[in-house]
């Protein structure tokens, strides 16, 4: 009975190392099968270091992005509402021509 948690305990270590060793950033070749450079391939500091410049990189890069988009948006969401506001003027001015034209028939 004591057999049976030492060996699970063992192969939880295993897969617990191989997890930490192959999925840290910066800690070898990229999961694409693509090196990644020759620091990347390198490992250790420069490696983790490079990584965390991409990943700033790509944080500001879709911070960026995500401002250009909500400019984008208010740009039109005021482009629509001016065009609500010449539809309303029309639809008014459309409705006085018909009063007037009642009001010249009765």
């Amino acid at each position: 009975m004591s057999l049976i948690p030492r060996v699970t305990t063992n192969l939880s270590r295993a897969i617990l190392s191989v997890r930490m060793y192959s999925g840290e950033p910066g800690s070898g070749a990229g999961k694409g099968g693509g090196g990644g450079g020759a620091i990347r391939e390198a490992g250790g500091a420069f490696g983790k270091m490079e990584a965390a410049r991409e990943d700033e990189y790509f944080y500001k890069k879709q911070k960026e992005q995500l401002a250009n988009l909500k400019t984008h948006l208010d740009k039109e969401i005021s482009f629509h509402e001016d065009q609500i506001k010449r539809h309303e003027d029309a639809i008014r001015r459309h409705k006085e021509k018909m009063a007037d034209i009642d009001h010249k028939n009765a």
